[in-house]
């Protein structure tokens, strides 16, 4: 080779070697990138992913759990409306899916196929609400109006002897017949059995309840609280009103006790006895006694009545059910009679949240009385028996302040309560009606409003609060029908008394006098010897 041509490519050579070295100066690399450490999502794996190395994933997964968020861009708000929502689209909710054109046009291609083989398509079970069946239905169909019959079904199958049609049943086969057959049925007809006769006359006729609250202790889970307490419960004591005991007792549970649950013993318990006279109250336990077992109470913790003979009757129910190992007693009533205070009373201390307002209690508890005695305390119950809303208001079931009307009720407060006792308790002497009596009562407490007049909205609250806890005194007596039908029954349905005689006769001597806050005492110190 000539001399110089070696030299033109060995001077070409080192002008390539010098370009490559500068471009190898000024390229912008990074000394970690280069590094083998094991943060190094892109260091040099010598085994080719077969070693023990982590991979590039697992390692920039681990540098994610050690780098600060960013709180500036978590703070930003986003420019787009609608980024982090869902488009609003309803195949994301519905039963819906979504077909093109292609599957819908082999679907009808396939359908036409069975259509022609098998005359009208009958065997196909489409459901023309939920599928547009005109889409898939072909030319051919939509242009034909009659349907052919004979390709269903043929003659001989419809008629004739070999007919596959089911009769119809037929009651009579001749005028007389059927004449004879409908004269009967409107012989036995009964309007008053026709649940069909005034239906749109019951709904148009039925009473719209004015106010919702008035429906206090009716919801269903009032309800479902009470039926759990009848479940769980051996005794039952329902606690009535005595200034209205026939008003605040729970016929339909009692009804329920007698049909479903007749091994369940059910006691009646008459509070706030000392709101009437004993001459009354006497009478009560007479008639209510030839019914179920009735007892007289004053809920107090400091200073009951009564407590004692409750006490005697919770002793008597737990020999009776010696062989169980604890007696769950349940306390069931209207609301505002005074069911968690019997309990507080029976305790000596407060151990259910009690109030002198309905709807105190919400949910039921269980409260240890004695090691084998346990008390369930039940929400206020209240069974639509038909009263109207004023009969509601003064039985105690809705808080004043939550009433619309309140001056609406004021009218009855003021026939049935004692005329004398109004005139005490309030110092107004006369009045015309209801309204003439609030605007006094207005006057009076300074309860006015711009211009000088009553508040009656205001005063007709304090009013039926003082009803409904007793600072005015009313009562309902017990008519001579009742008394005279207490008389002609001989015995009640059922003797406490009766109960360790009925379990063993031998357990006289267990039992043990308890009056007053001894009861209790005695309780546990016989359990405790036992």
């Amino acid at each position: 080779m000539p001399k110089r041509i070696q030299a033109v490519r060995r001077g070409n050579f080192r002008e390539n070697n010098r370009k490559s070295q500068i471009a190898t100066r000024t390229k912008k690399t990074s000394a970690f990138s280069r590094s083998n450490a094991s943060s190094n999502p892109n260091r040099p794996d010598p085994h080719n992913g077969k070693g023990h190395l982590r991979s590039k994933a697992t390692i920039n997964r681990l540098n994610m759990y050690n780098e600060k968020p960013n709180y500036e861009k978590m703070k930003k708000t986003p420019t787009d409306p609608m980024a982090g929502r869902l488009y609003s689209n309803r195949k994301y909710w519905g039963n819906t899916r979504q077909l093109d054109q292609k599957e819908l046009d082999k679907y009808t291609t396939a359908l036409n196929k069975s259509l022609e083989s098998k005359g009208s398509g009958h065997s196909i079970l489409i459901s023309g609400r939920k599928l547009p069946v005109s889409l898939l239905k072909g030319a051919d169909i939509k242009s034909s109006k009659n349907v052919k019959l004979l390709d269903i079904e043929s003659f001989e199958d419809t008629f004739g002897g070999k007919a596959r049609r089911k009769k119809p049943r037929i009651t009579s086969f001749s005028l007389e017949t059927l004449a004879e057959k409908a004269q009967k049925l409107q012989s036995e007809y009964n309007p008053n059995k026709d649940g069909d006769l005034h239906k749109f006359d019951m709904i148009d006729a039925k009473d719209k309840v004015s106010d919702k609250r008035m429906e206090a202790g009716q919801s269903k889970r009032i309800w479902e609280e009470l039926y759990k307490v009848l479940d769980s419960s051996d005794v039952l004591i329902q606690v009535i009103d005595a200034r209205d005991p026939m008003g605040t007792r729970v016929k339909h549970v009692e009804e329920h006790l007698k049909k479903n649950c007749p091994n369940k013993h059910l006691v009646l318990v008459l509070n706030k006895c000392d709101l009437i006279p004993t001459s009354v109250t006497a009478k009560w336990i007479k008639i209510l006694s030839k019914e179920y077992p009735t007892l007289a109470y004053k809920a107090s913790i400091n200073n009951p009545f009564g407590k004692g003979s409750l006490i005697q009757l919770l002793r008597q129910f737990d020999n009776f059910h010696k062989n169980k190992k604890s007696v769950s007693i349940g306390f069931i009533g209207y609301p505002n009679v005074g069911k968690s205070s019997i309990i507080n009373s029976l305790r000596k201390k407060t151990v259910c949240k009690a109030a002198p307002v309905p709807g105190e209690t919400k949910v039921w508890q269980y409260i240890t009385l004695t090691r084998r005695i346990y008390l369930i305390d039940c929400p206020g119950i209240v069974y639509n028996i038909g009263d109207d809303d004023t009969e509601t208001v003064l039985k105690g079931v809705i808080r004043p302040e939550k009433l619309e009307a309140p001056d609406f009720h004021i009218q009855a407060i003021l026939d049935r309560a004692d005329q004398t006792n109004i005139i005490e308790t309030y110092g107004i002497a006369k009045w015309t009606d209801s309204e003439d009596f609030l605007e006094q009562l207005g006057r009076k407490t300074g309860k006015l409003m711009k211009g000088g007049d009553a508040n009656q909205n205001a005063v007709a609250k304090q009013v039926i609060t003082d009803w409904q806890r007793g600072r005015i005194r009313y009562m309902v007596h017990p008519s001579q029908a009742q008394i005279e039908e207490a008389e002609r029954k001989e015995k009640p349905v059922f003797n406490p008394a009766l109960l360790v005689d009925l379990h063993k006769k031998d357990d006289e001597d267990d039992l043990i006098d308890m009056d007053g806050d001894e009861g209790l005492e005695a309780l546990e110190e016989a359990e405790e010897i036992k």
